[in-house]
């Protein structure tokens, strides 16, 4: 069964820090929790853990520049009963003591949510070393792991309460950078459910995190010139929903993806996982092309490595059934849009012998 809802008006939009959203959450948790702590790697006040050191004090625990003692305090506090939400910068909280989130929290399974902040390319100025583009990757094949995107504050507290309420660890990752509010007051939050927030038979537009405003961007301006482009918010990437891309598959005949991350190892390597085996059709992938990051306004940053609208309509282009891609071609407004947009293919690199 199909997973709808009915998106806020555009007009009503508010923009916020899925982090900061998260802060909030995170103090409420902790009043209704006596057995909820926080640890963080010396960022508290960039990650928004700050608030829940100042309210819980005696709960709250800084293990400084050193995550690999972030990640074995957490598994320790959590063999103890504790629930345990341990939070930093994506880069700091999955590359570096990426071991040992394998070998104390994912193999035994204990109860560590990991609340990874200022992932993707929208750090901004902090630039390659901050910026983390294949951490999904790396979590999706974790065993035992759960792995969230959230697209705005709404579903990032929803998405929060439910992995602290669930046993097992799980992977949240945000960005910096606000969004918009898309979801409305009374959405529900399901793990592995994706949410169509936009109805059609033409296309499906996969997106999670930031992505999603893009997606729906798209979509906007393909219904604009007669082309219906479902729009699916999978915010879970693991576990994936199975039955909401085969069914996009079989009912829409194409699918783009969009992500704040790589090509490699994401969302769209999952999506593209789902349909090879069970409805084949073309799958385009946007999100960065096997590159590293680079230091810029976050504005030109999602320019520069092709993360809007013009390469997810790029991207119809090419993955969308032939009497769908005939009407873009017959689209001057949409053709327009696309000769800008950035390649949806990786570089090749030449490597020396």
């Amino acid at each position: 069964m199909v997973y709808s809802v009915a998106l806020t008006p555009r007009s009503t939009w508010k923009m916020r820090r899925c982090r900061e959203a998260a802060a909030d959450e995170l103090v409420k948790l902790g009043k209704e929790m006596p057995n909820l702590v926080c640890l963080n790697a010396d960022v508290s006040s960039s990650s928004g853990t700050q608030k829940f050191e100042k309210e819980f004090p005696t709960r709250f625990f800084n293990s400084g520049v050193a995550e690999d003692n972030l990640i074995a305090m957490s598994a320790g506090l959590a063999t103890t009963g504790k629930v345990v939400v341990a939070s930093t910068f994506a880069v700091f909280a999955i590359a570096q003591p990426y071991n040992v989130i394998r070998q104390s929290v994912a193999y035994p399974r204990l109860n560590v949510k990991i609340f990874a902040s200022h992932a993707g390319v929208t750090v901004g100025g902090d630039g390659a070393t901050h910026q983390m583009l294949e951490d999904i990757s790396l979590m999706r094949g974790l065993p035992n792991f759960r792995v969230v995107v959230p697209a705005d504050e709404i579903e990032t507290k929803l998405a929060l309460r439910h992995a602290i309420h669930d046993d097992g660890p799980y992977y949240i990752r945000v960005g910096r950078s606000e969004v918009p509010t898309i979801m409305p007051d009374d959405y529900k939050f399901r793990l592995g459910e994706a949410v169509e927030i936009m109805g059609g038979t033409d296309l499906t537009i996969c997106a999670n995190g930031q992505l999603v405003q893009a997606a729906l961007d798209a979509a906007d301006l393909l219904r604009h010139e007669g082309i219906e482009a479902r729009v699916l918010n999978v915010h879970t990437v693991k576990p994936l929903d199975k039955e909401a891309i085969e069914r996009a598959a079989v009912e829409t005949g194409g699918i783009v993806t969009a992500e704040e991350h790589s090509v490699y190892g994401g969302l769209g390597s999952a999506v593209a996982e789902v349909v090879c085996e069970t409805h084949p059709v073309k799958v385009a992938r946007v999100g960065t092309q096997d590159v590293f990051g680079r230091s810029g306004e976050i504005p030109e940053l999602l320019e520069h490595y092709g993360l809007t609208q013009k390469e997810i309509l790029a991207g119809a282009l090419q993955a969308a059934r032939h009497d769908v891609v005939a009407k873009i071609k017959r689209s001057s407004t949409l053709m327009a849009v696309i000769e800008k947009a950035k390649p949806l293919r990786p570089i090749v690199e030449s490597f020396a012998v």
